[in-house]
């Protein structure tokens, strides 16, 4: 923890004309790493609930910032703006970089269905309590899915505006509904009589949900582009600042939702196979007012809205490039087939797998978020390259404790998907 102590401090020292950089940086960071998928949070901790989900949480983001910092490291020692399919193959060869890339393609992919999954759920969800019109989950699926890809396919400006103005969106809806939820948590809710032991099981199957939460790692790259320069502080600050604002909007989240909902009443929610709009309903049937649910809808839906055109724009652009294809018209539409249409058809199909597909994206993140940093900083330690001075602290100790971390993670989704952890079901 010295370096994150060091860091914090650091963040004081750094120069005024590198603070507008650094603020920009770190709301980057945050924005990457904060989407729809938080939404699966107080799910997956309904069975060790909010005392050790916290504790967790706080683990999972200082494994995530450390293996950050070590793409950070490995960044350094090349051009501004290397891409993570560059620093791959120079340091963990053409096989680290294939497994890399395949990784980094399924996650888009999952996350993609994920948020068709969670955006038809609310979508259901509004209008049936708005007004009274029952939308099947399939159909909801197709006007979601269909409704966001178009401002992909016209291209970046577009996604650019729509997003301004849905993140606008989000801040303030999620001020609004946040400081109502907050002020009516029950302390008896958020800590209940409840033996660590019963709680402690429930880890295993919850982890990866939170390792993906921090699922930033993508955009370090840029970010070293972004802010410029081989001088590392006001980037490690940023990495700092912005993770630090995830995990602090996350603890908000749970405090709202785990303060207002009892642990039992997540039976109906997991038995509903934990989508949004079954989490929203729960809290609806606890008496918040009107307001409290109608801010919450919309951030909800402006938060899948936002994380789809995100993910979706990351893979569109991802494909593009790895099969060749045009940027004019006939070009695109041939790129927008193979990005929505897969996860459209499973979205169509089978409407309720969110938390499902959040759980597989985390099998997939573990590679390029935390285990492939760590390979490649020990490649490049050996390789002895020159290109920077920084070096991140800990040693091997921090090191094999974010490789564990990761490892960890991977097992556990492999053994979730087995069915063989054990699972709250209320």
């Amino acid at each position: 923890m010295n370096d994150v102590a060091v860091s914090a401090g650091d963040i004081g020292s750094t120069p005024r004309s590198s603070l507008s950089k650094v603020l920009g940086g770190a709301l980057i960071v945050a924005g990457t790493g904060i989407g729809a998928g938080m939404f699966s949070l107080p799910v997956v901790s309904s069975g060790m609930w909010f005392s050790v989900s916290i504790a967790v949480l706080v683990l999972a983001w200082f494994c995530c910032y450390s293996s950050a910092l070590y793409l950070l490291e490995v960044n350094l020692h090349y051009k501004d703006g290397a891409s993570f399919d560059t620093l791959a193959g120079k340091t963990i060869g053409n096989t680290g970089r294939l497994i890399n890339g395949a990784s980094v393609a399924f996650v888009c992919y999952i996350l993609t269905y994920a948020y068709i999954s969670g955006g038809s759920s609310i979508i259901s969800h509004s209008m049936e309590s708005l007004a009274g019109i029952a939308v099947e989950s399939h159909l909801a699926s197709l006007i979601f899915a269909v409704g966001l890809s178009v401002f992909v396919i016209i291209g970046p400006k577009a996604v650019d505006r729509i997003t301004t103005v849905m993140v606008a969106g989000m801040v303030i809806t999620f001020l609004s509904f946040t400081g109502g939820l907050v002020g009516s948590a029950q302390q008896e809710t958020l800590f209940p009589a409840l033996p660590v032991s019963e709680s402690l099981p429930f880890v295993l199957m919850a982890l990866p949900f939170m390792m993906v939460s921090f699922g930033f790692h993508n955009c370090v790259p840029s970010l070293v582009k972004y802010m410029g320069g081989k001088e590392s502080r006001p980037l490690r600050n940023a990495i700092l600042a912005g993770s630090l604002l995830a995990l602090v909007i996350y603890i908000l989240w749970q405090v709202s939702i785990m303060g207002n909902l009892s642990r039992e009443a997540f039976g109906g929610v997991l038995g509903s196979g934990g989508n949004i709009g079954a989490l929203i309903r729960a809290l609806e049937d606890t008496g918040i007012s009107v307001h409290l649910s109608g801010a919450l809808q919309v951030f909800s839906q402006l938060a899948v809205a936002t994380s789809f055109v995100g993910v979706s724009l990351g893979l569109f652009d991802y494909l593009a490039d790895l099969f060749g294809f045009s940027d004019d018209m006939p070009g695109r539409l041939k790129t927008a087939a193979l990005t929505f249409i897969p996860p459209t058809l499973l979205g169509v199909f089978i409407p309720d797998g969110f938390i499902t597909a959040i759980g597989f994206a985390g099998l997939g993140a573990t590679f390029f978020c935390v285990i492939g940093p760590v390979l490649m900083v020990r490649q490049t330690r050996r390789q002895g390259l020159s290109g920077s001075s920084f070096r991140v602290s800990g040693g091997n100790a921090r090191l094999w404790l974010v490789l564990t971390f990761g490892v960890a993670v991977m097992l556990l989704e492999v053994l979730n998907m087995l069915k063989v952890l054990p699972a709250f079901t209320g």
